[in-house]
């Protein structure tokens, strides 16, 4: 099965984080935190959005960017930022990618992006607005990257909790 890295870069906010971290638990995704971050792991606000998903999780921490690179010298990052000049959906993901988030309040730092310009990746907005939530763009990434891959060792269809799909009539 295809391995997919989020790597959280200072994340600020802790329901953010645990939003993402829901997201990864429900699809697989590996979840990698880059530290300084504006909380702690322990806090409840985190907890609480990930729910009782946290035994699901496959979760890495780093002292810093640095860090980061030292124990992932291969990874093959696509860096998501309001400055990207290509469309997430245009480019086409390897197995191990990396899809690469900044803090809430400033994104990734220009210098790291403009390291990597042909990597930076942006989602389609109005011109008025600033950007999209940190948790609503990681699962727009998340889930173009698995529908790329059509979505493996993930459940395609789900059940009635009474009743089955079977007895449901369809009317044309």
């Amino acid at each position: 099965m295809p391995t997919l890295n989020i790597v959280l870069v200072e994340p600020q906010i802790p329901q953010n984080t645990g939003n993402i971290a829901r997201t990864c638990a429900a699809t697989g995704a590996r979840l990698h935190l880059v530290e300084p971050m504006g909380f702690r792991v322990d806090d409840k606000k985190l907890k609480r959005a990930g729910l009782d998903y946290w035994y699901l999780l496959d979760i890495t921490y780093y002292d810093s960017w640095a860090d980061f690179l030292e124990k992932n010298p291969d990874a093959r990052c696509f860096f998501f930022t309001t400055k990207g000049r290509s469309l997430y959906s245009g480019k086409q993901y390897p197995d191990n990618a990396f899809l690469v988030f900044g803090r809430e309040d400033a994104g990734l730092p220009e210098e790291l992006l403009r390291q990597h310009p042909d990597d930076c990746v942006r989602l389609p907005m109005r011109e008025e607005a600033r950007s999209l939530n940190l948790s609503n763009t990681v699962a727009i990434g998340v889930y173009e990257v698995l529908r790329q891959w059509n979505f493996p060792a993930l459940q395609w269809q789900g059940e009635l909790h009474h009743g089955s799909w079977s007895e449901v009539k369809i009317e044309n």
